[in-house]
Formats: C-alpha cells, sequence, structure tokens
C-alpha cells in the first residue's frame, strides 16, 4: 500500500477525529469527478469501478445533470408538498410512461422509499386482501440489504446491520435467497407481499437461478399477494435493461428506485407502483418535506435523460458481454467465481487468497477504485459512460493484481 501524501493525511486525521466511526473506508480523499474519473487532493486521478453503488451511472459530474440542477437553484429549491411546484407533475409522468407504471411517490433515500413500500405492502394486506390487522407478512431474502432504517436492518442477516439495534418490528419472514420452494412454504393467509432485491448488490453481485423471479411472479399471483422488488442499485441501467426484473420478462406490483434515479447530484428516490397498490395512500398518512421538492425533480428528469437520450441502457447491454468475458478468461487462480451481469459484476475469492481489501488496495494503487465485500469478494460496478477500451485497462489492473 502506497504512502499517503501529506494532504491526504491530514484530511483522514480530522475525519477520525471528528467523524463517527460507521465506515471504513479505502484511504483516497477525492476533490473531483468527471466521467468515470475521480481525482484525490494531492492530485492524482483514478478510475472509479464502484460508481458510488450505481448512484452515478450517468458518470460523475454529468454536465447536463449539472446545469439542470443549477438552472432550479437559481428559481425555486423547496415548497414541500404543502403547495404545488411546477417541476413535480411532469417528472411523475416522465417516469411513469418510462418505466410503466401508473403512479410514483418520491422521497429521498432508498431507505425510504423501501420504507414507503413496506407501508405500502401492508396497507394493501389490510385493505385489499383482508388480513386481520397486525398479522401481516412480508418475505424477504437471505443476504439482503434494503437501508439501515431500525425497521430494514429488523429482517437483515447481517451481523454488522443488526448490532444491538433491536427490539426488532416483527412481520417479516426470512428464507434462503433463490429458493423457490423456501418461499412457497413460506407463503400462508396473511402473507401481503413478497420483497426480493432481483439480485443482491451488496451482498457480492448475487444474481438468483434462472426463473427465480418469474416463480415468484406465478407464487404471488397464485396466493393473491404482491411482489415488490429493490431495484435501488439494479435498476436504471446497471444489468443491461432499465431494470433487472425485465431479464426475466415479468413485471412486478411495484418497485423501488433510487441512487441513478439523480446522477449522483441529490438524494432522489421513489416508489413505482400500479393504481391498485399506490392507492392505498390517501392524504396525511405518508409523506416527506423533501420529497418531490422542485431541486429533486429538476435533477431526476435531466438524468433520466441522460440514460435515455445517451443509450446508457443498451450500452451497458453491449458492454456488459465483453466485460464478463473478460473477466471469466483472467489469468489468476485466486479467483473462485465470477458473477457479472451487465457492468456490474461480483469477484468472489478464494479464502487462501487472504481477503479482498488487499487487493482493493494494490488497486488503488494503480489507479483502480474498487470496493470490498463480505471479506472475499471485489465489487465492480464502473459508470456506464465507460469505453471498451476503459473496461479493457481495469480489467488489465485487476488480472495484475490477482496475479501477483
Amino acid at each position: 500500500m502506497a504512502t499517503l501524501d501529506a494532504k491526504s493525511e491530514a484530511l483522514i486525521q480530522q475525519e477520525n477525529r471528528f467523524g463517527a466511526h460507521n465506515y471504513q473506508p479505502l484511504d483516497v480523499v477525492c476533490t473531483k469527478g468527471e466521467g468515470v474519473f475521480l481525482t484525490d487532493v494531492d492530485g492524482k486521478r483514478y478510475m472509479d469501478f464502484l460508481a458510488a453503488y450505481s448512484a452515478v451511472n450517468q458518470g460523475h459530474n454529468h454536465p447536463k445533470i449539472g446545469e439542470a440542477m443549477i438552472a432550479q437553484i437559481r428559481t425555486l429549491a423547496l415548497t414541500s408538498r404543502a403547495f404545488r411546484n411546477d417541476q413535480f407533475p411532469p417528472l411523475l409522468e416522465k417516469l411513469c410512461k418510462l418505466t410503466g407504471f401508473e403512479k410514483a411517490l418520491l422521497m429521498n433515500s432508498g431507505a425510504e422509499a423501501v420504507e414507503t413500500a413496506l407501508k405500502a405492502m401492508r396497507k394493501w394486506g389490510y385493505d385489499k386482501k383482508g388480513i386481520e390487522y397486525g398479522q401481516a407478512e412480508i418475505i424477504v431474502a437471505e443476504g439482503n440489504f434494503h437501508g439501515r432504517t431500525t425497521t430494514i436492518v429488523g429482517f437483515s442477516t447481517d451481523p454488522d446491520s443488526t448490532s444491538r439495534f433491536g427490539p426488532f418490528t416483527p412481520g417479516f419472514v426470512i428464507v434462503p435467497y433463490g429458493d423457490l420452494d423456501a418461499v412457497k412454504r413460506a407463503i400462508n393467509p396473511n402473507t401481503c407481499a413478497i420483497f426480493m432485491e432481483p439480485i443482491q448488490g451488496e451482498g457480492g453481485v448475487v444474481i438468483p437461478p434462472k426463473g427465480f423471479l418469474k416463480g415468484l411472479r406465478d407464487l404471488a399471483d397464485q396466493n393473491n399477494c404482491l411482489l415488490v422488488l429493490d431495484e435501488i442499485q439494479s435498476g436504471l441501467g446497471r444489468t443491461g435493461k432499465l431494470f433487472a426484473f425485465e431479464h426475466e420478462g415479468i413485471r412486478p406490483d411495484g418497485i423501488t428506485i433510487g441512487k441513478a434515479l439523480s446522477g449522483g447530484y441529490y438524494p432522489v428516490s421513489a416508489f413505482l407502483a400500479n393504481d391498485a397498490v399506490m392507492d392505498v395512500f390517501t392524504p396525511g398518512i405518508h409523506g416527506s418535506t423533501y420529497g418531490g421538492n422542485p431541486l429533486a425533480c429538476a435533477v431526476a428528469s435531466a438524468a433520466l435523460d441522460v440514460l435515455v437520450d445517451e443509450k446508457l441502457v443498451e450500452k451497458t447491454a453491449e458492454l456488459g458481454q465483453h466485460f464478463q468475458q473478460r473477466l471469466q478468461t483472467m489469468k489468476t487462480d485466486k479467483v473462485q467465481e465470477i458473477r457479472c451481469i451487465g457492468l456490474w459484476a461480483g469477484v468472489q475469492l478464494r479464502p487462501e487468497a487472504g481477503g479482498a481489501r488487499k487487493y482493493c488496495y494494490a488497486l488503488k494503487d494503480r489507479g483502480l477504485l474498487c470496493k470490498d465485500t463480505h471479506v472475499d469478494t471485489i465489487r465492480l460496478a464502473p459508470p456506464l459512460v465507460i469505453t471498451k477500451e476503459q473496461l479493457d485497462w481495469a480489467v488489465d489492473q485487476l488480472e495484475a493484481v490477482l496475479q501477483a
């Protein structure tokens, strides 16, 4: 690991002194971003292969999104939903027409979108399915990551997420991810919904068996319950489709989106669903001061335009095939498995490789920023604006450190 320059070292010490120690980031202090690149305070340039957990699918500091944000800042940033604003309705229509859902409910963070979806699932169960109040159950998956609120971490199986934060909210049934038989056994008359990630991103880009999502759709239909998918990381182009559920030709009853919905400029998230689900919300029972604010709407609208106008979804589908082929043909004995879809990959290392973090530091020293997860996995998720040549360079660096 390279020695830190003085400016980076000083800022890291300042952060450690005055900040809560709830993260353990790599020791790189960024000050500028452009496209697929980040620059640190000492002037060193890096290729970003995390893309802020898919929040900057459109690339860092995309000028069209930035211009839309600056223009809106100069006119109106916030009213709250107590009043109407002229940016909110056009974004709602754009979201619904692009995604095929009938209604959108805007929030800020991804966790807020998930909390919104959980409330919708439960209320639908009581209002539409007739479940006895207080008895609704939602089926979720082992290895999930849906956010950090106390309700959400209560149905996590990650020891760090659940660490001494209980008591937790009841009403969640946890089954093995990818196991349709387990889902089937878990369903009962009180099941209001199945809620899962179509691909588990934080889990290390874990891709379920082919037919799993279609099976979930069938089980939900057969048992009069909802299928809601968390597409906060997997959606908006990351997998080579607008949404990951499209790979199996299904339609869920609702989805959560966020991250790339703003291109990394501003927290914007949404719960999308059809009328039968969204109509459980009536005035006064759910809201957010900042949700649907004009600044967020202007940013999100521009971010969606960039995805469409620059054909980033189609580009990702094409580059993703090359990415997978390059990863799978790396010459190294340290890799146990490659999981790849679109421009999203989990490189699962063998236990004897000694953990993923040291390789992420070695890559940083070579000018490539990646993130380790669950000890032995290197996650790869570049901005979707990356070129084939840049992609090849990055895989070359990965192969080199895995051969060392």
